[in-house]
């Protein structure tokens, strides 16, 4: 069994920038593709971005295009999330998805808390 492990997580004020990271427990476990999705108080979790590692293919929600920029690692097992011009908007629980890249199974982080705030 694999566990995604995530940090960086903090309380920063608009405008200000955050770096994500999530990195497998065995870096020996692979995935075709790893990103990040976010949960807000009363709504509905969300993809924020993701990276396939086979052609680096990167996807993003419309509203952090621009700000926010998605990198990983295959060999390592590990994805990132650079966070930049935060807004208020931008506060939820943070959480590392990843795809196996043989098995295909989905992997979940336990999540990391971002808050935007004055």
């Amino acid at each position: 069994q694999v566990q995604l492990v995530e940090s960086g997580g903090d309380l920063v004020q608009p405008g200000e920038s955050l770096k994500l990271s999530c990195a497998a427990s065995r870096n020996t476990f692979k995935f075709s593709s790893m990103g990040w999705y976010r949960q807000a108080p009363d709504k509905q979790r969300e993809l924020v971005a993701s990276i396939a590692f086979d052609d680096a293919t990167t996807n993003y929600a419309d509203s952090v295009k621009g700000r926010f920029t998605v990198s990983g690692d295959y060999a390592e097992s590990t994805v990132f999330l650079q966070m930049n011009s935060l807004k208020p908007e931008d506060t939820a629980v943070y959480y590392c998805n990843a795809i196996g890249s043989i098995s295909r199974k989905e992997y979940w982080g336990q999540g990391t808390r971002v808050t935007v705030s004055t």
